[in-house]
């Protein structure tokens, strides 16, 4: 099954800080890296290292070629990737000693296209493969309407979320991926702590009766609510350096796994393995580990 992912591509500048930098402070960082991210790009690594088959439908600028090349090495088809006067898109990412992180985002290329290309994309795309998007590219509802339109099933992890994300045909989903603040925002409603999944998963079922939501809760594992049920899986409790790109990984897997027709509750494992061996590392798309590396963690775990 063919997965295709409408997803920005991005250059990260990486700063390590003491601290995430106050209003009117200077502060001087103990390292920098400039690496490929956006969440889009992150996301086709994470399906490409769990085996999926993906194509990732994006843009940039031809100066920065050489940032495809963990997209490529990771073996995502870069086949309908385009290029574009427009600066690529990029973001400046705080991480401090504590692992937390703080990113501004510029979208670049990523916001280029227009409604009227959306079906060109899609157009090798079958009734029954996938397509998955976040909210860094521009006419994410029209390329919701166009993927539904196509008898595609379509994953969305609405990141950054706005205002304008509860606007947007997430009754048409068949997936949608969140974070426990990013489904309190959508449900418009303040988050208790701790999070009532029961109660959450109510309120969902009365939004979106007919989609299936994950929730990643970060070292509380993730859980899948569908129907008024709640799945849940607890995380594995590591060492973290950079929680940077541990939603996407989480994402790549779980969503090659259900491609894979694996059952919900082996999804939501793979996804939180993989995650847990992404926060060990620095870095966001370096950080995303193999499929091989997901096997020997969950074996390791399992003995």
């Amino acid at each position: 099954m063919q997965i295709y992912n409408y997803g920005s591509i991005n250059i990260d500048h990486i700063y390590r800080v003491p601290h995430l930098v106050q209003p009117g402070e200077t502060l001087a960082s103990h390292s920098y890296q400039q690496v490929l991210g956006g969440k889009g790009a992150n996301q086709s690594i994470a399906l490409a290292n769990a085996g999926a088959n993906v194509r990732h439908l994006g843009r940039y600028h031809p100066n920065d070629a050489a940032l495809l090349d963990n997209l490529r090495h990771a073996g995502a088809d870069l086949s309908l990737l385009q290029t574009t006067d427009t600066p690529s898109g990029h973001a400046i990412i705080q991480v401090d000693d504590q692992a937390e992180n703080a990113i501004v985002l510029y979208a670049g290329a990523n916001h280029s296209f227009r409604a009227d290309e959306l079906a060109g994309l899609l157009a090798d795309a079958q009734p029954g493969d996938w397509l998955l998007l976040q909210n860094e590219c521009s006419c994410t509802a029209d390329m919701i309407h166009t993927a539904v339109e196509a008898g595609l099933q379509v994953a969305f992890n609405p990141a950054p979320m706005t205002p304008a994300v509860a606007q947007l045909p997430l009754d048409k989903l068949s997936v949608l991926f969140v974070n426990q603040v990013e489904v309190m925002q959508l449900l418009a409603t303040d988050s208790p702590q701790p999070l009532d999944l029961n109660a959450l998963a109510t309120q969902l079922q009365q939004r979106l009766p007919e989609t299936e939501v994950v929730i990643t809760l970060g070292a509380a594992g993730a859980c899948h609510v569908y129907h008024g049920k709640v799945r849940s899986v607890a995380a594995w409790k590591v060492n973290a350096m950079d929680t940077t790109g541990a939603g996407d990984t989480f994402i790549g897997y779980y969503l090659q796994a259900i491609a894979g027709n694996n059952t919900v509750e082996t999804a939501l494992q793979l996804g939180c393995a993989a995650a847990a061996l992404c926060v060990q590392q620095m870095g966001a798309s370096s950080s995303i580990p193999t499929a091989a590396a997901v096997t020997h963690f969950l074996a390791g775990a399992k003995a």
